[in-house]
């Protein structure tokens, strides 16, 4: 069964008429997804915590900015943009005691909502429009007049428009552009932690220094690997990205796309994805989650260091520094002639 779609040409944002938009976070996706609603003539308030780093920024750009308290208050859709392990110790001091009947709980990730770190009441809407991709990304494509395609959801349904609600905000931060998906919380988190996990940025970092290793350790130079290993790997994902993987492979030597296609296989086999089904098993029984809560309940901030020094350790860091800075004063020479 297709997944159920829409269009910009499909959605009005009439249900958000005479609506106040309370922003709570000016971060990566908040800066942007704020922005992009306020330039869409919603009227969008900005809360954040009196004197943050944040609220200068948020000023200078034109947005109204208040304490949290304030903005949940006065706001009819509420919409938590800070990080997951944030939401639940801001919603029980700055949001729970300002939802009234029929006011609206907004995403744009459902794990605190699907793990009940936050447990909203019933007389209120509760909607997500995730963009997929990045907060820069958001910005600029609403600025070049195209957008981010989002994933929309509706965990509650009080006001009976909830729907016309989210697919407004969708069409407010240019998402409907290139078009949204309807999904569930359910859906959007387990999905998005396991790509997260096992292929977009744990899988993708563990190829490439493994692949980096193998050639290294085999005696040639970490500059040439660097370049084979994991400088080139934009490339493809671009070609991937625009013309699939059938595409990609049309469009590199013959003697890649045979390599590839007849090697790729035999590194990730069947028992990687025994192990991505085991990935995949931990974040739907909630025992990631769990695990999660617990270590950054700990660590705070913290809870990467170990494995992000790991990384800066590495020898691939090392040498990408030093590529990346050759091929950037090289770049900047080239203009100033």
């Amino acid at each position: 069964m297709q997944a159920k779609r829409w269009l910009d040409s499909d959605v009005s944002m009439d249900a958000l008429k005479n609506q106040t938009i309370a922003v709570i976070g000016y971060g990566i996706q908040g800066r942007a997804q704020a922005s992009n609603m306020r330039d869409s003539g919603l009227n969008v308030l900005v809360g954040l915590r009196k004197g943050g780093n944040s609220w200068a920024l948020a000023e200078e750009e034109g947005h109204q900015v208040r304490e949290i308290d304030d903005a949940t208050k006065q706001a009819d859709i509420i919409h938590i943009l800070i990080p997951d392990m944030e939401q639940s110790t801001v919603y029980r001091k700055y949001v729970a005691q300002h939802l009234s009947e029929d006011k609206a709980l907004s995403f744009s990730h459902g794990a605190a909502i699907h793990w009940k770190w936050i447990e909203p009441p019933g007389d209120i809407d509760i909607i997500m429009v995730a963009p997929k991709g990045p907060g820069q990304m958001v910005r600029e494509l609403y600025q070049e007049g195209f957008g981010t395609p989002s994933l929309v959801a509706v965990h509650q349904d009080r006001s009976k428009e909830a729907w016309k609600r989210v697919l407004a905000l969708a069409k407010a931060i240019g998402s409907t552009r290139p078009g949204v998906i309807q999904t569930t919380f359910k859906e959007e988190v387990e999905t998005d932690w396991f790509g997260e996990q096992a292929d977009l940025c744990g899988g993708t970092h563990a190829l490439i220094m493994n692949a980096f290793e193998t050639l290294v350790d085999s005696g040639y130079q970490p500059e040439v690997a660097y370049f084979e290993c994991l400088h080139e790997l934009k490339l493809i994902v671009d070609l991937v990205q625009k013309y699939g993987i059938e595409g990609m492979y049309t469009r590199v030597s013959e003697t890649a796309r045979y390599g590839g296609l007849s090697r790729g296989p035999r590194i990730v086999d069947n028992s990687v994805k025994e192990k991505m089904r085991e990935i995949l098993r931990d974040i739907q029984s909630g025992s990631f989650a769990e695990e999660w809560l617990s270590v950054y309940q700990k660590d705070g901030k913290n809870s990467f260091n170990k494995y992000m020094k790991n990384i800066e350790n590495h020898p691939i860091e090392k040498v990408g520094k030093e590529i990346r800075d050759m091929m950037w004063s090289s770049s900047k020479l080239g203009r100033n002639n």
